[in-house]
């Protein structure tokens, strides 16, 4: 178990090919809406919470900034 398999892939980040374009779009897509999801279930279940003075304890308060993640076809 000592031999290397593993190939590593040179000049992924300038393929160009439009399916790639297409396969990146559409997964930045799937993520902000999954994103988009998750926090308005998050908002959802505090709704009710209230600080002492009767404050919502949680709002949204706007974005993080930008990320890079990174996935099997290269940078989304």
């Amino acid at each position: 178990m000592d031999k290397n398999t593993v190939v590593e892939f040179s000049g992924r980040e300038e393929t160009t090919d439009p399916l790639t374009e297409i396969l990146r779009r559409g997964a930045r897509e799937l993520l902000q809406q999954a994103i988009e999801a998750e926090l308005s279930t998050f908002m959802d279940t505090f709704r009710e919470r209230r600080l002492d003075d009767g404050r919502a304890a949680v709002v949204r308060n706007g974005h993080l900034p930008v990320r890079d993640i990174q996935t099997g076809i290269g940078p989304v």
